[in-house]
């Protein structure tokens, strides 16, 4: 049979996976793999539909001599496809499905829906999408500890020398993460340090004070803005690669291809990515330090009249070892989490290209989201701290 495609929904437990092929009729003909459950996943009815109508079938069977264990989330997975398909003119044939699945849904259709019935609980709707919500809170939240414990099991074998990754690879990745993205950070780090030197100097000038505007932007770059910005730069253009590179690799088997060889995706693909943002960011922060500080001195020197001596004296004034020092660690935290979420987002990915967009927005939202969170956290240890 010719393979048309292939949609792959990962679990905690075992993978449920439903292959599309045509026959030599020209039916499509999905088999059915793994464990079927609500708990481990299922797969999206809506790229089934998309794959078949594509493929032209008009009748689509099945084929489940490799189900392993199946609930309620099998029927109605099922349930839904039927739906979807008669929509659009496709036939279905369960002859391919267990017994018990054909009994189930013969009786779910045997007595036809009462009018009404569903619009009596629409007040309670939000009830089960709540539920819905924290079960897949619940799931990524299980995941995401896994992956985790993983990672730091990864990195223990590294420090025993038993991890196994390319060196070559990992100067690539410091080579991305660093020089290739100086450019990006160059110009937001001098904007912001633009920005803060106007607003600051608004308000200073009021009191006669704007030579102060040094200290302003000095300290709100090195404490968090330089760490902050840095991070979310690169977020957006280093852990969204990431994220595209596994969730493509993903696609392509070539992760499947690596278990196979008895080698551990988790050392061979995450953790140089890991390494090398983890590395670069503190070098990264502090470039995006002494770039923000050119864009305040940029606007005291040109538009406040100040003296570039005076300004970088100020400056020196204001900055301590101990703020510095706070925004090279900030910035290791956030190239860490960067490195996390998007690697984890692009192993989790789906196995279609739709899937891998999603893992790539998904990875980017929960960097940004994280690194926000994690500033404030830093703000409240180091005021409780006082630093």
């Amino acid at each position: 049979m010719n393979e048309v495609a292939t949609t792959i929904t990962p679990s905690t437990i075992t993978l449920s996976t439903i292959t599309l092929s045509t026959d030599a009729s020209g039916r499509a003909v999905a088999t059915l793999r793994g464990e079927w459950s609500i708990q481990s996943g299922l797969a999206d009815p809506f790229a089934n539909v998309e794959e078949i109508t594509g493929a032209s079938a008009k009748v689509l069977a099945f084929e489940s001599s490799e189900l392993g264990r199946w609930d309620s989330g099998l029927l109605i997975f099922l349930r839904r496809l039927e739906e979807l398909l008669g929509e659009r003119g496709v036939a279905i044939e369960r002859d391919g499905l267990p017994e018990g699945v054909r009994s189930i849904l013969a009786l779910a259709e045997a007595v036809p829906e009462r009018e009404g019935a569903r619009g009596a609980d629409e007040g309670l709707i939000w009830i089960g999408e709540f539920g819905v919500w924290a079960t897949d809170f619940w799931r990524g939240l299980r995941e995401g500890i896994g992956f985790l414990g993983s990672c730091t099991i990864a990195f223990g074998r590294l420090l025993t020398g038993r991890a196994r990754f390319r060196r070559s690879d990992f100067l690539l990745f410091v080579q991305e993460a660093g020089a290739e993205a100086l450019p990006i950070v160059s110009l937001i780090s001098f904007l912001v340090g633009t920005i803060l030197a106007f607003v600051g100097a608004v308000q200073l000038q009021q009191f006669g004070a704007a030579i102060y505007v040094a200290n302003l932007v000095g300290i709100a770059m090195v404490r968090d803005m330089g760490a902050m910005m840095t991070g979310i730069v690169m977020a957006g253009r280093t852990g969204a690669a990431y994220a595209a590179q596994l969730g493509s690799m993903k696609v392509n088997q070539e992760i499947d291809a690596l278990t196979t060889m008895g080698i551990s995706p988790l050392e061979f693909l995450v953790l140089p990515r890991m390494l090398a943002l983890a590395v670069m960011m503190p070098l990264l922060c502090l470039y995006s330090d002494a770039m923000g500080i050119l864009g305040g001195a940029a606007v005291g020197v040109l538009g406040l009249g100040l003296s570039p001596v005076t300004y970088f004296q100020y400056t020196e004034w204001a900055v301590q070892i101990d703020d510095l020092v706070g925004g090279v660690v900030k910035a290791s935290v956030y190239g860490i989490l960067i490195a996390l979420f998007g690697c984890m987002r692009g192993m989790q990915s789906g196995n279609s290209s739709s899937a891998v967009g999603e893992a790539t927005t998904r990875a980017v939202v929960s960097s940004i989201v994280a690194i926000v969170s994690a500033c404030g956290l830093f703000a409240l240890v180091f005021y409780v701290l006082g630093i």
